[in-house]
């Protein structure tokens, strides 16, 4: 643990510490996570409501992450907590996957944002020297993208949430939809077409994602062409062929509809194929924006939608 100390002019003495973070942080963690995200949407000044002010809903929206938190957490490459006067008010966790290196949360109360909590976080969180691809999906907050830059990532596309009421729909496709199963062989295809599409291989998160989404593998000829996720939260989706969106998107909607779930996505505005298809279906784009910021250009997210909530991509 370090602590940095300073005298204010009633002669009190604050301590900011920074430690290693623990699964049973993760709850008082959340709470920081929404209150940090009520503030963002204040200050925006957007209509969204949050969970921060509701008790019950907070409980809600806590159970519904939780294992996602729980999966960051324990496959985490860094986690770091920030106290002030012994407690919580900021913390920081990243990933190492492969050749990535990437930050998956960020967040510093309001109230403690001008202690150096988050300078203190940030560098020990995500390492300036490393030398493979670095990301963050950030917000389009100006402070927090002052601080990414300066750790050496650059905002390089903007990532849309479209969302609609699903129906059952159909486009005609030559593609083969077959459920996934969590084994070493299915896990070697994923990791085949994650290389030709976002560069690194995965296997902790693919194997979370298949024990809580249902995985589809996309076929072709008998070969595999791409992969998708649905469920409560859908995605990541990744296509060899960036034509084939159309379809994958139809299925996705129709399994929703069938299943009587919303149905949303987090795309990259890169991904043409998918943004178009999406806007002729009439979805409706979300108020909240993020950002892909990398510390180089790489992968081909054409041919790419984002893990959903973006806590990593």
């Amino acid at each position: 643990m370090t602590a940095l100390t300073a005298t204010n002019n009633t002669t009190k003495t604050e301590t900011l510490t920074f430690r290693r973070g623990e699964v049973t942080d993760l709850y008082k963690l959340y709470c920081i996570f929404e209150e940090t995200l009520a503030d963002l949407v204040k200050r925006f000044g957007s209509s969204a409501t949050t969970s921060w002010h509701d008790p019950e809903a907070l409980e809600r929206m806590w159970q519904q992450r939780r294992p996602l938190s729980e999966h960051l957490a324990q496959t985490a490459a860094q986690f770091w907590v920030a106290e002030h006067n012994g407690e919580p008010v900021g913390y920081a966790r990243s990933i190492k996957r492969d050749g990535l290196f990437e930050l998956t949360d960020f967040f510093v109360s309001p109230s403690a944002q001008s202690l150096g909590a988050g300078r203190g976080l940030i560098s020990r969180t995500f390492p300036l020297e490393f030398d493979g691809h670095k990301v963050i999906i950030a917000t389009t907050d100006s402070r927090a993208q002052k601080l990414y830059i300066k750790q050496g990532v650059y905002p390089r596309f903007p990532i849309y949430y479209f969302g609609r009421d699903p129906e059952e729909t159909t486009v005609e496709s030559d593609l083969v939809f077959e459920p996934m199963t969590n084994n070493p062989q299915t896990l070697d295809i994923l990791a085949a077409i994650d290389a030709d599409i976002v560069e690194h291989r995965r296997d902790a998160d693919h194997e979370w994602l298949l024990d809580r989404r249902e995985g589809y593998l996309y076929y072709r000829n008998g070969q595999p062409v791409g992969y998708g996720y649905l469920g409560i939260n859908n995605g990541p989706f990744a296509l060899l062929d960036a034509d084939d969106f159309p379809a994958v998107l139809a299925h996705a909607e129709s399994e929703a509809a069938r299943n009587q779930r919303e149905f949303g996505l987090e795309v990259p505005t890169i991904n043409t194929a998918a943004v178009e298809y999406l806007v002729a279906r009439g979805f409706h784009l979300d108020w909240f924006v993020a950002v892909f910021m990398s510390n180089k250009p790489f992968g081909k997210f054409e041919n790419y939608i984002i893990t959903s909530p973006p806590f990593f991509f």
